[in-house]
C-alpha cells in the first residue's frame, strides 16, 4: 500500500514538474489562439486536468503532448468565444498583457502576440489558426500539428499554405522596429497632451483605423473609425473633456511599446498601435475593465 502512494506521489510530481515546466509555453500557445489570457487561462485548467490523468511512460515527447491537449482545448473555446464576440458591444478587440522587456527581443514571438498581429489572426478560421500558430510562431512539424487539430499531414500542409497566405496579405506592411513605435507613441502623446491636431495628422497615416473597445462599459467608439481627419477630430474631442486629468506612461505590452492611460490615478485603458511605412495606420484602445488586470503585472510569453 505504501509503495503504491510512493509511486502515485512519484507519477503527480513528474506531471506536475513537466507542466510547470511548459506552462508559459502553453499559455502562449492559447492566448495566441485566442486573444484573451482569461481564456487561455481556462484552457491551461483544461489540459491540467486531462494532462493528470495521462500514463507518463506512454507518452515519448511530453513537450508535444501537452500542446496538443492546449490546442484541442483552445479551438473548443475559440468556437465558443466565437459565439460570445457575436453578442459583444461595440468592437471585440484582443486583452492587452503587460510583457518583460525580454519578448521584444524576440522579434518574432513579439510580432506573433502583437496587437495587429492578433487582429489578422481573428480573420482566420478556428484551424487555420491553430495550424498557423504551431507551424509559424512555435515550428511545430505537420505531423504533430496534424494530430493536435485531427488532420491528416497533407491536409495541414494546405491549411498552413492557405492560412499563411490570408496572414500575409493583412500583416503590417515592413516591420517596424521598437524605437519606431516608441517614436510614434511619443508623437501621439504629445499631440493629445498639447491639443495639437496638426502634430497629430502628421503621425497618422491617411487611411488609420481607430478601434475601441470600451465592452459596453466605457465609452469607445462603436464602430471603427478611419480616415486621419476624422481619427484626429474624435481622439481632440474625447481628450479635451478629460484635460489635466489624464496621463499617460509607457509601457510594453504585448512584446511592443503602448501607452498605459490613467485618470485620475486609475487605470483606464490601454492604447497600442499598428506602424506602416513610419505612420500609425492602426490605433487600438482597450478600456473594458475586465481585459484590463494583465496590464497590472507582467505576464510570461514563451515559444
Amino acid at each position: 500500500m505504501v509503495e503504491t502512494t510512493r509511486s502515485g506521489d512519484d507519477r503527480g510530481d513528474r506531471a506536475t514538474e513537466a507542466f510547470v515546466t511548459h506552462r508559459n509555453l502553453l499559455f502562449t500557445v492559447a492566448y495566441e489562439m485566442l486573444g484573451s489570457a482569461a481564456d487561455a487561462e481556462d484552457v491551461l485548467q483544461e489540459t491540467w486536468l486531462r494532462w493528470s490523468g495521462v500514463a507518463l511512460d506512454t507518452v515519448r515527447d511530453q513537450r508535444a503532448f501537452l500542446v496538443r491537449i492546449t490546442t484541442r482545448q483552445a479551438l473548443t473555446r475559440l468556437r465558443t468565444l466565437g459565439r460570445r464576440k457575436e453578442s459583444y458591444v461595440g468592437t471585440w478587440l484582443p486583452e492587452p498583457l503587460l510583457t518583460t522587456p525580454d519578448v521584444a527581443e524576440d522579434v518574432e514571438l513579439a510580432d506573433s502576440v502583437s496587437m495587429a498581429m492578433l487582429l489578422v489572426l481573428e480573420t482566420l478560421t478556428p484551424t487555420e489558426r491553430a495550424v498557423f500558430v504551431l507551424r509559424e510562431v512555435f515550428d511545430l512539424g505537420y505531423d504533430e500539428i496534424a494530430a493536435a487539430v485531427d488532420k491528416t499531414p497533407a491536409a495541414v500542409r494546405q491549411i498552413a499554405h492557405r492560412a499563411r497566405s490570408h496572414v500575409a496579405a493583412r500583416r503590417p506592411r515592413g516591420a517596424a522596429s521598437p524605437d519606431e513605435t516608441r517614436a510614434a507613441l511619443a508623437a501621439f502623446q504629445r499631440a493629445v497632451e498639447t491639443g495639437d491636431l496638426q502634430g497629430l495628422l502628421d503621425i497618422l497615416a491617411p487611411d488609420v483605423v481607430a478601434l475601441g473597445d470600451g465592452g459596453g462599459v466605457k465609452q469607445a467608439a462603436p464602430r471603427p473609425i478611419v480616415g486621419a481627419e476624422r481619427v484626429a477630430r474624435m481622439l481632440a474631442a474625447g481628450l479635451e473633456r478629460v484635460a489635466g486629468r489624464m496621463s499617460f506612461e509607457p509601457v510594453q505590452v504585448n512584446g511592443a511599446p503602448a501607452l498605459l492611460m490613467r485618470l485620475g490615478g486609475e487605470i483606464e485603458g490601454v492604447v497600442t498601435v499598428r506602424i506602416d511605412d513610419g505612420l500609425v495606420s492602426g490605433l487600438y484602445y482597450v478600456g473594458n475593465p475586465a481585459k484590463l488586470s494583465r496590464v497590472e503585472r507582467e505576464t510570461a510569453v514563451s515559444r
